[in-house]
């Protein structure tokens, strides 16, 4: 009878682990996208990584990331695609890093899904940040991948 009773409280202890882990992922992917959004407008700006003086693709990811969890990222984009894990695109989830081929080679410009074929980046020079479908056929031939930052 103790044994069943170990066993049931063990497995109720795991399922209420679960729920925690998923409500954490969530609220973090909420705070990333949230805070990201907060900051379309601002201007694109070579080198940048704060709100008072622009951002470049890199500097956005890293501020955000930084600003809306803690987390500190290595600052170029070819760098950054080295952290956190490969992302198939069919499992996307909104916070995922996306990367595309802008300056004819692989992982020039990073950008944040989130969701729906939506992502948020700072584009280039005169431009701002701001939202864009991935599935317009510009960003769609110059996809490279997603990584996804835990």
């Amino acid at each position: 009878m103790k044994l069943i009773i170990l066993l049931s409280v063990l497995m109720l202890g795991a399922c209420a682990s679960d729920k925690s882990r998923v409500r954490t992922q969530y609220s973090n992917t909420n705070s990333i996208t949230s805070y990201a959004k907060s900051l379309v407008g601002t201007p694109y700006k070579y080198g940048g990584n704060s709100p008072e003086y622009g951002f470049d693709c890199s500097g956005f990811i890293v501020h955000v990331f930084r600003q809306s969890l803690g987390v500190k990222l290595p600052r170029t984009t070819r760098k950054i695609r080295y952290s956190g894990k490969a992302v198939q695109k069919k499992y996307l989830r909104a916070g995922d890093l996306v990367f595309f081929n802008t300056l004819r080679r692989k992982f020039s410009h990073v950008g944040i899904y989130l969701g729906n074929n939506r992502f948020i980046h700072a584009p280039s020079s005169g431009g701002s940040v701001r939202i864009d479908n991935m599935q317009a056929s510009y960003w769609r031939g110059i996809y490279n991948g997603a990584r996804r930052i835990n």
